[in-house]
């Protein structure tokens, strides 16, 4: 009789785990897979953008001397994006932003980014990718600049506004960090623009809701305002 319980109740244990093994591998296949294969084809296509942009870094580098070049702005998406010779037609200008960069991303390709350059002027928007972590590395990145570049003049950007329930979220951090960066320009003498404070709509509570495609990506409306912040400064640093 005991033997029979124990049998029934070991019978139950097997048929439980057999379940269990098919309810993990049902998981497995539908969602832990194919998450891990976007994840695989993102990180391919993310590399394969940064490649291409590095060949296009190597070309321009060698059409230009050096400090022939007047501004290169360096960052992530939002300068990516930034239609550098529309907004600054006045200027010979290089776009170092590549979409999906970190601080820690833009600190690794410092040398072919920019010393490799040797620019005029650095403007420097990073930081929206990796809000919680930017400062691990963000004073490296100026230090390295002042290090290599010591001709160059430098100017800083504050994080953007933010607006929507995705991206607007951010604000708090971002205006908590943008304290943090204006320390850190003045600390190394460089430039520091308020751009969150330009594209801030006090009244909303989030950036005016024209200013953003998405909520943290610039619309035609953000670059113009966040050129007509940057222009002035760079008037003055170019002396034109």
């Amino acid at each position: 009789m005991k033997f029979a319980i124990v049998k029934k109740w070991y019978f139950i244990l097997l048929c439980a785990v057999a379940l269990a093994l098919i309810v993990f591998a049902i998981y497995y296949f539908a969602v832990i897979r194919p998450q891990k294969i976007e994840q695989k084809r993102y990180e391919e296509i993310f590399q394969a953008y940064h490649e291409q942009k590095y060949e296009e870094y190597e070309k321009e580098n060698q059409k230009y001397a050096d400090y022939e070049v007047d501004v290169a702005f360096i960052g992530d998406s939002l300068t990516d994006r930034y239609d550098l010779e529309n907004y600054y037609p006045q200027y010979i200008t290089a776009n170092r932003g590549i979409n999906g960069d970190t601080t820690f991303d833009v600190e690794k390709r410092l040398q072919l980014s920019l010393y490799d350059l040797k620019p005029k002027v650095v403007v420097m928007l990073i930081g929206a990718n990796n809000l919680d972590t930017m400062f691990q590395n963000y004073e490296a990145i100026l230090q390295g600049i002042q290090e290599n570049l010591p001709q160059t003049k430098v100017v800083l950007l504050s994080l953007t506004a933010m607006n929507g329930e995705e991206w607007g979220r951010n604000n708090p951090l971002a205006a908590y960090n943008n304290v943090k960066i204006k320390l850190l320009a003045e600390r190394y003498g460089y430039e520091f623009i308020d751009l969150f404070s330009a594209l801030y709509d006090v009244s909303a509570g989030e950036a005016y809701a024209d200013y953003t495609l998405d909520g943290g990506h610039l619309s035609h409306l953000g670059y113009t305002k966040v050129t007509e912040q940057i222009t002035p400064v760079l008037k003055e640093l170019l002396g034109r």
